[in-house]
């Protein structure tokens, strides 16, 4: 539910900030007050177009900020989660507009794109007025409503499942035939690649192991002649550092039996002359295999020289090249057994087919058995509503994919049912509709087509309400719901309105008092000059000034005692 919304700076609005309650929410105030300004702010958080233009004049930004409680709303922390956004109880979003052009908008304090936004507004917000979140007007939204309605969700996750797994298999499937003359083309290339690659038969790690050989044989003299010396010095020499440093430990020894000062350093010094020791006989045995191999210097010269050549023909490293004979090796074992591989694909295509024919066809059924209920459901309401002969169908319809170039079955056909291929999309292969008339004699119409006024908005609020327990939209938003309407209409349409709001928090806004008094909290918009500006304030009513506000839609600036009665009557308050 929407919590609170603040608004700075925009059009007359110096600042708002007012928090709304869950239930029916009424806005009333005279004409001209702002309103309907209250809404087209709101729609900035929901993603609708910003321009500058609703800069309050000498501000340099317009922001309006809204809080929504979505704790129990699964499909909003679902998307939030796959757009890499922080989830919490409260969800925030911000919007700025610059007096620059700058344009940004926030989720959790999180820039994110204006598409985020109005995705999020599109899961959070159902406005019904001149603006572009109503649903039930979005032909592709009533496919969804009649799912909702008829508690479809499990078996429509099923089919989806179905449906994207087959989506993929066409898509390889597409993919490798659109590979076919390619690799038939680059066959011989490929296999003249292979072969003359694995004559070399490169390795990982092969050129350092190869490099560090070849520096030891290029070096072998020097090797011998500076480990021979070396080994002179340690230990062969006539003063060999062996022998120094046995003598000095022999010395020290003598010493530490005079003087226990000495007992740490003498051990000391027999540790350097087992170092000495370690030192002399690695250099010893590595000496002893030092290897004059003039031909295998030349061998490790000569395959140095074709990998490099390798090397700069396949991708500038051993690793690139050892990577392209792999994946050339694929290709070339695919154009060898292509046909095999189509035929395996196709038959996988076959069996997912037959699965989600099954699953499409049982959903179908399944929104077909609830239309009659809806129609009827639908036409009963409006009755209430003052359209007595109107007539609402939801249309189902499936339609057979068309054969082309005289071929068996589409190219790419996603269910089969019978003999006939259907069209399919991630919602089924059926498309739904709503159709209505309103008046006796009639035809029935798609209900996207019909007439804007009183009669829309009642048709609205008959669906709603048909439709209040399964819609998704937690918050529902009325501006003009009362065009065209009045008296007892208005009345019946003000306790729809009550109805609705037992399964969604509700704000609308109207000049009746047969809606205004239903109200469970009732906010007045206020329109004041000072310091020769205009300015607009939305303030909460308590209980008496609710009684004052609706009286005052009864029977209009001058507040009588009997008006004041009337009102409290209206809104069940009378005292009997």
């Amino acid at each position: 539910m929407l919590k609170t919304l603040l608004i700075k700076n925009y059009a007359l609005i110096e600042e708002i900030e007012v928090e709304f309650e869950s239930g029916l929410n009424i806005i009333t105030g005279e004409t001209g007050a702002g309103k309907s300004i209250l809404i087209d702010a709101l729609s900035l958080v929901l993603g609708d177009r910003a321009s500058s233009d609703v800069i309050r004049r000498g501000a340099e930004k317009a922001v309006v900020e809204t809080v929504f409680g979505i704790s129990g709303n699964r499909r909003v922390k679902n998307f939030i989660l796959s757009q890499n956004l922080e989830v919490r109880d409260d969800l925030i979003l911000r919007r700025e507009i610059s007096a620059k052009g700058h344009n940004r908008c926030f989720v959790n304090d999180t820039p994110v794109t204006v598409s985020v936004m109005q995705a999020l507004g599109d899961l959070l917000v159902d406005l019904h007025g001149q603006h572009d979140h109503q649903s039930l007007l979005r032909t592709e939204s009533h496919i969804d409503l009649l799912d909702d309605f008829g508690g479809l969700a499990g078996l429509k996750e099923e089919y989806v499942a179905s449906y994207d797994r087959l989506t993929q298999l066409f898509s390889e499937l597409e993919e490798l035939q659109s590979k076919e003359r390619q690799l038939l083309e680059r066959r011989d290339l490929y296999e003249f690649q292979i072969q003359e690659i694995d004559v070399l038969g490169p390795q990982r790690g092969e050129e350092d192991a190869l490099e560090t050989e070849l520096r030891i044989l290029e070096n072998s003299e020097k090797l011998f002649e500076a480990t021979s010396s070396l080994h002179q010095v340690l230990y062969e020499g006539e003063r060999a550092v062996y022998d120094q440093i046995v003598l000095a430990r022999n010395q020290l020894e003598d010493l530490s039996r005079i003087d226990k000062s000495f007992e740490e350093i003498k051990n000391e010094s027999a540790s350097a002359v087992a170092i000495i020791s370690e030192v002399a006989k690695f250099i010893q045995s590595y000496n002893s295999k030092i290897e004059f191999n003039p031909e295998r210097l030349e061998q490790i010269r000569d395959r140095l020289g074709k990998l490099a050549l390798l090397k700069k023909k396949y991708g500038g490293s051993l690793d690139a090249v050892i990577e392209h004979r792999e994946k050339i090796g694929r290709e070339f074992a695919l154009a060898k057994n292509f046909d095999g591989e189509i035929v395996k694909l196709k038959d996988r295509i076959e069996a997912e087919r037959r699965g989600c024919s099954g699953t499409s066809q049982r959903l179908s059924s399944k929104r077909r058995e609830h239309v009659s209920k809806i129609n009827s459901s639908v036409a009963s309401e409006l009755a209430k509503l003052g359209i007595s002969n109107a007539r609402f169908d939801v249309k189902v319809e499936s339609k057979p994919m068309e054969k082309s170039n005289g071929s068996p079955q589409p190219a790419r056909a996603y269910v089969k049912l019978g003999r006939e291929f259907y069209e399919a999309t991630r919602k089924g292969i059926d498309v739904v509709e709503f159709h209505i008339s309103t008046n006796l004699g009639e035809e029935l119409k798609p209900l996207v087509k019909v007439a804007s006024g009183g009669e829309i908005s009642r048709i609205m609020m008959a669906l709603k309400t048909i439709l209040a327990k399964s819609e998704r939209l937690p918050l529902l938003i009325f501006d003009e719901i009362d065009v065209g309407v009045s008296g007892r209409i208005a009345l019946a349409v003000g306790k729809s309105l009550r109805s609705l709001s037992q399964f969604h928090q509700v704000v609308a806004i109207t000049h009746l008092p047969q809606i205004a008094g239903l109200a469970d909290t009732h906010f007045v918009v206020e329109k004041s000059e000072r310091e020769k500006r205009t300015r607009t304030r939305l303030r909460k009513l308590e209980l008496e000034e609710r009684v004052e506000e609706v009286a005052k839609l009864m029977s209009g600036a001058e507040i009588t005692d009997a008006g004041l009665e009337g009102a409290r009557e209206l809104m069940g308050l009378s005292k009997k």
